[in-house]
């Protein structure tokens, strides 16, 4: 099946989010939470990510999480991340709580689809604890304006990448056994999307040209590459990832506008600290793209 045909199918069976000018919905991918050991490289942005989430928490925002959340490739379950990030995941279960959560399974998550993985050990309790009771993991989504004819298809990326897709079982075993022990010695993944500014290039390629032939809207992850495109140009977004070196990035669509956002740590004049957002691109209103 190709590219295309694949992603299409993907548009046509995915669930419908409503939305409209005064919905507020963050969309972040790529967070690769791990177990905090040293080749968690979750770790680093961790404060960015938790300062971040609780902004959108109190703003009252829709969190739509598209692809890798959660590395396990690297990982064999998820008790051992919830355990290292567990004020993340306390804050996540208030999203979901209001029904205000959303996760779409990238490559390095894939297991999430066919299994009820967020659990973990309860020390008080003494037993294990499901979080996220019945929650469904989709390979897409899309969100559709009540009022404009505005269809936006949330999709990780990985379909437009056969290694990562077809043969994601091969890439977890040689990320596991492989890739992970050497990453200690600086050496990276050649067949990471995100390690690999050609593969990259191709990734992005099919992806804008399935937004192109369709003329819809489309957000993805996966290369961790943030994209906001121009006036005229094929409506492909990309939510960049929380594993950048200094920031983390997202998309924001609130008052019927959308626009690319970097969280990062910022410096007052006395010389304190702070998290802090700035705007990458936009804000342009969704209207602009659908007439």
């Amino acid at each position: 099946m190709s590219v295309s045909k694949r992603i299409s199918q993907i548009f046509e069976s995915a669930e419908r989010i409503f939305f409209d000018d005064l919905s507020k919905i963050v969309l972040i991918s790529d967070c690769h939470r791990g177990n905090g050991n040293s080749t968690d490289n979750f770790l680093k942005n961790q404060h960015l990510y938790l300062a971040a989430l609780t902004k959108y928490y109190s703003e009252d925002y829709i969190y739509i999480e598209i692809g890798d959340g959660d590395e396990l490739w690297e990982n064999k379950t998820a008790g051992e991340i919830i355990q290292a990030h567990r004020d993340i995941f306390e804050l996540l279960s208030k999203f979901f709580n209001e029904k205000r959560l959303y996760f779409i399974y990238g490559n390095h998550d894939i297991i999430k689809k066919n299994n009820k993985i967020y659990q973990y050990f309860d020390d008080h309790e003494k037993r294990n604890v499901e979080l996220f009771k019945n929650i469904q993991i989709h390979e897409g989504l899309v969100l559709k304006h009540m009022s404009r004819n505005c269809e936006i298809l949330l999709i990780h990326g990985h379909q437009a990448d056969f290694f990562n897709d077809k043969l994601w079982r091969l890439g977890r075993f040689l990320v596991r056994y492989l890739w992970k022990p050497l990453e200690n010695f600086g050496v990276n993944d050649p067949t990471s999307a995100a390690k690999n500014y050609d593969k990259k290039e191709k990734i992005d390629k099919k992806l804008i040209d399935w937004a192109k032939e369709e003329k819809r809207m489309l957000i993805a992850g996966h290369t961790h590459r943030p994209m906001f495109p121009e006036a005229g140009e094929v409506l492909y977004f990309n939510a960049g990832s929380c594993v950048h070196p200094h920031c983390i990035t997202a998309i924001e669509i609130s008052e019927g506008c959308i626009c690319l956002v970097k969280w990062d740590l910022k410096t007052k004049r006395d010389g304190s600290l702070f998290i802090g957002k700035d705007i990458l691109a936009g804000p342009v209103r969704l209207g602009e793209f659908f007439y």
